[in-house]
């Protein structure tokens, strides 16, 4: 006999179109919740702003990726080129002033870099690989791929209060509300 506990993930609220969840997106962003997401079946232009996100860091990581590329490419070309091997082509100098003939091998691995910086950077900030979220064991949530607008605020946000919480999302126009539980 298996002995399953389950806690608490959040609340799970329905909203009747995209304006109504905008609309609640703001009132939940000023509340002061941090942890909590919305879900809809399409964008929403202006979401992002009514819930109050920040720009994502992912370009800076994507960045620094290309320029280690580009330094790591140099410090290869550099160093088999000029100091290990010097190769000379035509009585051309195998020096510091031979690198625009890096420069194809620098331009690749800063592409290379920049493109595994934003797969790696991106899995990571956004918590993959997940292969299983509270949410899809909820009854309605399946709707948000089709045509059902929701709000999910987790349990453990600081501001989070179970009955405060739920009489917040009816105040603001959610339907079916639904306290998802995950299991331990």
């Amino acid at each position: 006999m298996s002995t399953t506990r389950k806690r608490v993930y959040g609340y799970l609220a329905e909203f009747k179109s995209a304006s109504a969840l905008y609309k609640a997106a703001e009132k939940i962003r000023d509340s002061g919740f941090r942890k909590w997401d919305c879900y809809s079946p399409y964008p929403i232009h202006g979401l992002d702003g009514a819930m109050g996100m920040k720009r994502s860091i992912l370009p800076w990581f994507v960045f620094f990726g290309g320029m280690t590329g580009c330094a790591t490419a140099f410090a290869l070309a550099y160093s088999t080129q000029v100091v290990i091997y010097p190769t000379i082509v035509q009585a051309k100098p195998a020096n510091i002033f031979t690198i625009p003939a890096f420069f194809p091998v620098m331009f690749e691995l800063t592409i290379l870099f920049s493109g595994f910086t934003v797969l790696f950077g991106l899995l990571a900030l956004i918590q993959l690989p997940r292969l299983n979220h509270p949410l899809f064991a909820s009854k309605q949530f399946h709707r948000a791929t089709d045509d059902g607008f929701f709000i999910a605020i987790e349990a453990r946000d600081p501001k989070f209060s179970p009955n405060q919480t739920k009489d917040l999302l009816a105040q603001i126009g959610g339907e079916n509300i639904e306290l998802v539980e995950e299991e331990d």
